[in-house]
């Protein structure tokens, strides 16, 4: 039966991904974009054409480009922390220390905890009576707003994203570094490399590719973070924590403006393409000759 399909194996092989991505994703992206160009301001089950006025609504929104600001303030705090420390401690997790395997369970356990329950628990430590105040005045300090300070709340949640990413990063740079040959390490060794220049001559150029997948991941999970602002500050105070996901959320489903959110989360994929695109021919440019 399969000499008769065989040229057709590879396309029935990628026929179930094929449904589920034209089902829950180029339907869906297709919808946005439709929805983007109506007005649901006068009648939310019938709405009219309004062309591109949603745009020009959206880009004349002081809001929405506050929204904007803090969602490239909430990637630049994320990032290059989420770059840089998970690296760190997957070079000293993988050396041969005792205990290595309750090393890893305990840095990543934070991962397979919920968003929400993780969220929960750090309003609690940041509640005006919590635990980090307690700390803080203990200290001869005043208490801190973490979440009701326009200065402190953006802050506080980009520190919950930080400490829920950091152990899923460090797995993917694990696997990282068990392809790194050995022979190059052993090869510092013997011109009296130290540990610092071992890792930055060999480790670093060897596992760039996997550096800049996890920027470029980390980048676009900054941009779509929801559940934290959702739980902890609803975007407040003063919008100073509310990002362009939320505000779509807002939009969509509190104050039924479907036209406007739908304009949004166009702008939202453009720019996440951007970072796509970045990453591809500034960092995989020898993968994709075009």
């Amino acid at each position: 039966m399969f000499k008769y399909y065989g040229k057709y194996a590879p396309y029935l092989f990628l026929l179930p991904a094929a449904v589920v991505l034209i089902v829950f994703f180029f339907i869906p992206f297709f919808q946005t974009i439709v929805l983007s160009f109506l007005d649901y301001s006068n009648n939310i089950y019938t709405p009219s054409m309004c062309g591109i006025q949603n745009y020009v609504l959206l880009f004349h929104n002081p809001i929405f480009y506050k929204v904007l600001v803090n969602t490239f303030l909430y990637l630049i705090l994320a990032v290059p922390i989420l770059a840089v420390v998970p690296l760190f401690i997957a070079i000293l997790i993988n050396q041969k220390i005792k205990g290595i395997t309750l090393y890893k369970i305990l840095i990543y356990l934070p991962v397979i905890v919920s968003i929400v329950v993780a969220a929960i628990a750090f309003k609690w430590l940041y509640a005006d009576q919590g635990i980090l105040n307690y700390l803080v005045t203990s200290l001869g300090f005043e208490k801190i707003g973490w979440l009701t300070d326009t200065k402190w709340a953006l802050i506080s949640v980009v520190l919950v994203t930080i400490w829920k990413g950091i152990g899923y990063y460090m797995i993917i740079y694990l696997a990282a570094l068990m392809s790194v040959p050995k022979e190059l390490y052993e090869a510092c060794e013997i011109d009296g490399a130290n540990f610092l220049t071992k890792h930055l001559t060999v480790t670093i150029p060897h596992i760039m590719p996997t550096i800049a997948l996890v920027t470029t991941i980390s980048a676009i999970s900054a941009m779509k973070v929801f559940a934290e602002i959702y739980v902890m500050t609803k975007g407040g105070p003063l919008n100073s924590s509310k990002t362009i996901v939320y505000y779509i959320y807002e939009k969509a489903f509190e104050n039924l403006d479907l036209g406007m959110a739908s304009a949004m989360a166009v702008v939202l994929l453009i720019i996440v393409m951007a970072f796509s695109l970045v990453n591809i021919f500034c960092f995989e440019k020898n993968r994709y000759q075009l």
